[in-house]
This record gives C-alpha cells, structure tokens and sequence, in this order.
C-alpha cells in the first residue's frame, strides 16, 4: 500500500482488524490508538459561537460547531511525585476540508489551548476554514513562565521534543478515525515556542507534515536573554542611581531621548522604500547610527549625550566574548525599539513576563555564554540543525516569519539560521523552492506594534504552495496600526518598495526588490 508520508501515522488504526467505528462525537471516548498509552478524557460537541477575545491575531466571524476531543497520554507520577501527561484536544469540525493543522504552542505551554488555529492566519482561524486542529500543552500543567518541571527529566524532554512528536501520530489518527480517512495534507503553524515547534517538526520529524509555518521561534533562548540583558546592562552604566547607588534603568534615556532616537531612525532610513510612511522595509539598507545624534554642546532634547549613544550603539551591537566572537547577533533599529504596550521595547527594558530587568552595570559575557550553553537548552533547541533534504525531499515547504522590532528574538538571529540554512541546502535558487523568510516591520514579538502591519494570511500561502505549487512571492499584511493601508511582506533578502505610481496606501503599488 503506497502512502504519503503525512498519512503514515494514521494506518494503524485504518487497517487494524477491529476497525473502530464512529457513530457520533461522544463515541471518540473508547477510541484505543495501537502503540500509544492514550486516554480520552471528554469528546464532545462545541456550538457554533465567536472566538474569544483572547484569541491570538482577533479573528472575525463566527467558529463552527465542532467535536472536540480531549485527551492525555502517558499518564504518569513522576520522579518528584507530581502528576504528569501530555494533554491535548482536537478539534474536529462538520464542514473539515481534508486538512489537519497542529497548532503551537506558546511560552513554556503548559495548558491546552483552544484548538482554533488563527496564527498567521489572517482573520480567518484554520478551524473556521474546515481544518482539524490539534493543540496540547507539551506534557506538564503550569502557568506563566513556571520552570519547575524542568527538574523531571520525561516533562523536559516532552516540552522540548518529544510531546508534539507523540501528539502529531495521535492527533491524525482521530482525525483518521472521526471522518474515516486520513487527512489529505497536514500543517504546523506556531510562533515563539511554537515557531520553534514548527522548526522541530522538520528537523527531527522531517516526514510528519506537509508544510510548516515557522514565526518568530524561540530559538537559543538562553542566548536571547544574554542579549537582552547586554542591552539593559549598557543603559544601566548610563543611568542615574538611586539612594542605593542602584541605576534607574528607565531613566537612562528620556522620554525625549527616545523619541528623538526612533524619529531620527524613521529620517534616515524610512523614505529608503520609496515613500515616507512611518515603516521601515529596507532594514538592511538603513544604516542608522545613534552616535550621530551626540550633541555638539550642552545636553538638551534634540540630542544624546555620547555615553548614551555608545550605550544605544553597544547594546545593540549585540554581545561578544573576550576573543570577539559573536555571541548573539544583535538587534534591528526600528519602530518599536522603544514600545512600551505589551512586551516592552529594547529601549525601555522595564518588568516583561519572565521577569523584572537586570541592575547590574557589568556582565562577564564569557561566563554568561558558558552558562547559556548548557545540554539541556541545546538539546530541544532549533537553531543549529539545517540539513532539511529529506524534509525538503518529500515535498515539505517551510515559511519563517519575524517582526523586525522583537525585543525577546532577534530576527537577526532567524536570517543567521535562514542563511546558514540555504547554504547548506543547495543555495538560494534551489531552497528557494522549499522555505521562504518574511520580514514584518515595526511588529513585536509574535504580533503587535505601534507602527506595524502585523495581520497577514501564511496559512493559505503555505496551504496554496504545498497544494499548488505557487511559491509566496509575497503575502499582503494589513494592521489595525494604518487603517486602510496594506503592503506586501517579500521573501528575505527582498524588501517592498513603492513602484512610484498609484495609491501609496495600497500593497499593488509596491513591489519586491532586493
């Protein structure tokens, strides 16, 4: 029997001699999957209702009615006597249109989310589309950013591999079981933590999915946080000191200084795309520098003093070891350097959700380096395995994309992967035809931004490349940031650029260049 790669997980169940059969939604409960330690909690029938607020990207419309199936695998006590399994819950819509979607997760996971699908997905979740959506929570319960499983060694190694590689089989199994065949393509689309996912899926699980949508992924974490706190330990030697010699890391630029720091950047490297229009696409070509902001005599609003300029300068610079290797590849100037809604720009490295910033106003970077590197943060990392060809081989197409302003993941970081990627797959013509980057100015990390367009659809492209073979030339982005205004995003190292005619507001005035 000849099968294509994403349907292989689900014959066990379709030929297996007791064929198990559905005859509604609750009968998913007895649902047995040979070679898997599974347990099916709830199946159930969801109504049709809007998606809630929370919902990542804000969705419009209404989500279908839906069976939704909860479940856990690997039921266990663990070493440290908690309680452990690797939850999930899939969503299995009337309308399903043949496709089955695993959603990524998000921080450290640690609760199932909703399996609705609307990351990068424009204003239309990928269950509203008729997709099977899986989601889970990667093999442990917590809130926030709780480490504390990672003291059991099973839970770890389930967060940063092993659960999505387990929930994968079993999701399209269900999906296989419910409609009576397998899924006909299968896609992971996550940011961050579920970036990071996507980028697993086709490195270590390379004939699972048909195509992946990669965002913002969290790889080298430990790394990102050495970068981020070179960039508050260069204010903090600037700052002004509390009656406890502490620096006042807020106060090391005003008000004023960033503003004059991000208007100066929008002068000098906005127009580059053609028009003036708050954004900046040509990111490689701006060559902003802070230290021509120094003032020429006494401090005042329309300049940097010269300590804070180096400060700006080296911080963002990135960090490098004592040999002058680099460490952490830096950091892009753009928009939203200095955001202060939702994670806080670079320029403004105040309290984030991992915690509050560093008062330190020197670091040992070649220390902080050993410490970053450590097993168990290379083990389930993404950021160094790049021979793609049996992932590539099969079909397998594979989307990044970054907002250009993340404070917690360079994309910089994302272009060295990209780079060191394509040089190791056959070059640019010929991966290319695989794998494509998109650059999003002004966006934070995974969405958001005071001068961004951070809505656009890479479900469909990636969707009408597996299926269609038509290659992303562009994705057209929209945000409630410019009503009315939308651009197209092009594929790293291209940039788009005012064709010098028509509606400066409208994405077919604008082409791709390098």
């Amino acid at each position: 029997m000849q099968l294509k790669g994403h349907a292989i997980f689900t014959t066990l169940v379709l030929l297996s001699p007791a064929a198990f059969a559905v005859t509604d939604c609750v009968s998913l409960t007895a649902l047995k999957i040979p070679g898997y330690d599974i347990t099916i909690k709830q199946a159930a029938v969801v109504p049709a209702s809007p998606p809630p607020a929370s919902t990542i990207g804000s969705p419009e419309g209404t989500l279908p009615s839906y069976c939704r199936v909860d479940g856990a695998i690997d039921e266990r006590t663990g070493s440290d006597g908690k309680p452990y399994a690797i939850g999930f819950a899939v969503a299995l819509p009337e309308n399903w249109n043949g496709r089955f979607l695993f959603q990524g997760g998000g921080g450290l996971n640690g609760s199932v989310r909703l399996p609705i699908g609307s990351t990068a997905a424009g204003t239309k979740p990928a269950l509203a589309r008729g997709y099977a959506v899986v989601s889970t929570d990667s093999g442990h319960k917590g809130e926030g950013f709780d480490t504390s499983f990672f003291k059991e060694q099973e839970a770890a190694l389930n967060f940063l591999y092993q659960a999505i590689g387990k929930v994968a089989p079993v999701g399209k199994a269900i999906v296989a079981a419910y409609y009576g065949k397998p899924a006909d393509h299968s896609y992971f689309v996550g940011c961050s933590t579920g970036g990071r996912e996507a980028m697993i899926m086709s490195q270590r699980y390379p004939r699972y999915f048909d195509g992946s949508v990669a965002g913002a992924p969290a790889m080298r974490t430990s790394f990102s946080n050495l970068a981020d706190k070179y960039v508050t330990v260069a204010l903090n030697a600037v700052a002004p000191r509390d009656d406890s010699g502490k620096p006042i890391t807020a106060k090391a630029l005003s008000e004023s200084d960033k503003k004059l720091v991000v208007d100066s950047l929008l002068k000098a490297c906005d127009a580059r795309d053609g028009v003036a229009d708050g954004m900046v696409f040509d990111v490689n070509g701006c060559g902003f520098d802070p230290k021509s902001l120094v003032c020429k005599g006494a401090k005042t609003d329309s300049c940097l003093t010269s300590a804070q300029a180096d400060a700006i300068a080296t911080g963002f610079a990135g960090p490098r070891d004592s040999r002058g290797d680099e460490v952490y590849p830096g950091w892009f100037y753009d928009t939203g350097i200095a955001a202060t809604v939702g994670i806080p720009g670079l320029l403004n490295p105040g309290p984030s959700p991992v915690g509050p910033p560093t008062v330190a106003t020197t670091m040992d970077v070649d220390k902080d380096a050993q410490i970053a590197a450590s097993p168990i943060a290379v083990l389930g990392d993404s950021a160094h395995w790049t021979r793609l060809d049996s992932f590539f081989q099969h079909g397998g197409k594979l989307i990044f994309f970054h907002g250009i302003s993340d404070p917690w993941f360079s994309a910089k970081d994302t272009i060295r992967y990209y780079t060191k990627m394509t040089a190791d797959n056959g070059a640019a013509d010929v991966v290319m035809q695989s794998s494509r980057l998109f650059l999003v100015p002004g966006m934070g990390h995974c969405g958001g931004g005071a001068a961004t367009l951070d809505r656009f659809d890479m479900l469909t492209s990636i969707e009408s490349w597996v299926e269609k073979g038509t290659a992303p030339d562009f994705v057209e982005a929209t945000g409630r940031a410019f009503p009315g205004r939308s651009r197209p995003l092009c594929p790293y190292p291209k940039h788009a650029h005012y064709r010098g005619s028509g509606d400066t507001e409208k994405a077919a005035s604008f082409e791709c260049r390098e």
